[in-house]
């Protein structure tokens, strides 16, 4: 959503992290003034005063870029009710040449250039909002989970490591060495001479707590009682020593993952209850709704796209949400040149998100795993037909966050696939 009002004055802030420097111009490209700004409250509450001082208008005619989307310095920026402008660095760095081609580069040139240039083509530039509290709790949430599972995978591989160097039976149990029921046995049997001398009741009590079903007790301890590795002398303890270790580590991370479910799974309930950014009708379903009901959506991509994609969700724009994910591949033409490349410059947690999308809808959906075992057929590599299969199903997606409706397996929209590669 743009605003309409008259801009009458342009302010450039190169934000740092310890000094933030503005360049202000009047509407016809005179300067104003420029100054620097410690990054702190203070400083922060000077800047706000010192763009209203040079310019003498109220904040909401007065717009300011900066190449950043986020953080304090925009979040100051907003609350003190100016029209807050972000732009792609990169995107900034060709708009300095128009400037300087030697290369020269400082805090107060950048300033100047994101100033003049907004002043000039301020269609390069997005236009801030405010984003609800619901949806940036949601984005930390989500963000901390995906951060508590690779913690969570990079401890499970150390303990399966030092299990390899002493007790290799141990690793055969399972293929996630994480998991509680293994932890619980490992902390009854560290050693392959503790497996020969404990009882099978307790073994057998364990299994049936655990709910394991994979291994009976007989068949367990006779693995776990076959003959050992011969080990230099220190080394069973040592790596014992180690994995209890690696074992508390892990048991938190795991209890920290548990809490951080339970959040996204209340805050994606809230988000549900926000209201509507358009006007619907009565009976349509909310935006988290509807995107559950998808093949591949679970609590984890759900979040991503709520928090890390709100802007495009609420939009319902499919081409930005295949840019924002990475799907959309970026092509180059130049005479009889002609290349279709993978897109790199993307968030990788929603790129994450939507690969595990698309990865889980074509083990769980007829449409989704036909369309990948045909491009698949065509030569196209598993990544390939992954990001085809996902870019599809943002089409549909969008397709029925605009009508309200829940996700049909019976049924697929003819949604066009946007040339995923």
């Amino acid at each position: 959503m743009e605003h309409n009002i008259a801009i009458a004055a342009y302010v450039g802030v190169d934000w740092a992290s310890a000094t933030h420097y503005a360049y202000a111009l009047d509407a016809f490209g005179q300067k104003l003034g420029h100054r620097a700004f410690a990054h702190s409250g203070e400083g922060l509450t000077e800047l706000a005063a010192w763009i209203r001082s040079v310019t003498g208008l109220e904040p909401a005619s007065v717009a300011v870029g900066i190449e950043v989307p986020h953080g304090p310095v925009v979040e100051h920026l907003m609350d003190a009710g100016f029209l807050v402008h972000a732009v792609n660095p990169k995107q900034l760095d060709r708009l300095r040449d128009r400037f300087t081609i030697a290369g020269a580069k400082d805090d107060r040139l950048d300033a100047f250039v994101l100033a003049d240039s907004m002043r000039t083509d301020l269609r390069f530039y997005r236009f801030l909002q405010p984003v609800h509290p619901t949806i940036i709790e949601l984005r930390e949430w989500s963000r901390m989970v995906e951060d508590l599972s690779a913690e969570r995978n990079r401890l499970a591989n150390r303990f399966r490591h030092q299990l390899w160097r002493y007790f290799p039976q141990f690793v055969d149990l399972s293929e996630d060495w994480a998991r509680d029921w293994v932890l619980d046995l490992w902390d009854m049997i560290p050693t392959p001479a503790k497996a020969r001398s404990v009882r099978t009741g307790t073994v057998a009590r364990l299994l049936y707590r655990r709910r394991v079903r994979k291994w009976s007790v007989e068949t367990l301890l006779a693995h776990l009682r076959a003959t050992p590795i011969a080990v230099a002398p220190g080394v069973t303890e040592a790596c014992v020593a180690h994995c209890q270790i690696l074992i508390v580590r892990l048991r938190l991370v795991m209890e920290q993952m548990k809490v951080g479910m339970k959040q996204l799974e209340r805050l994606c309930i809230a988000v549900a209850d926000l209201p509507p950014v358009e006007a619907t009708a009565p009976n349509t379903r909310c935006d988290p709704d509807i995107l559950r009901s998808m093949p591949g959506i679970g609590p984890i991509v759900l979040a991503a796209l709520l928090s890390e994609a709100h802007d495009a969700v609420c939009r319902r724009d499919a081409a930005a949400l295949r840019a924002l994910s990475g799907v959309a591949p970026v092509t180059r033409r130049s005479g009889k040149q002609y290349t279709v490349a993978m897109r790199h410059s993307c968030p990788h947690r929603l790129r994450t998100a939507v690969y595990h999308w698309a990865r889980v809808a074509v083990l769980n959906d007829f449409h989704s795993r036909n369309r990948y075992s045909a491009m698949r057929k065509r030569g196209h590599s598993h990544a390939r037909a992954l990001r085809s299969i996902g870019s599809r199903l943002i089409g549909v997606a969008c397709a029925m966050l605009q009508t309200g409706e829940l996700f049909d397996k019976n049924r697929m929209p003819q949604i066009p696939a946007g040339g995923a590669t």
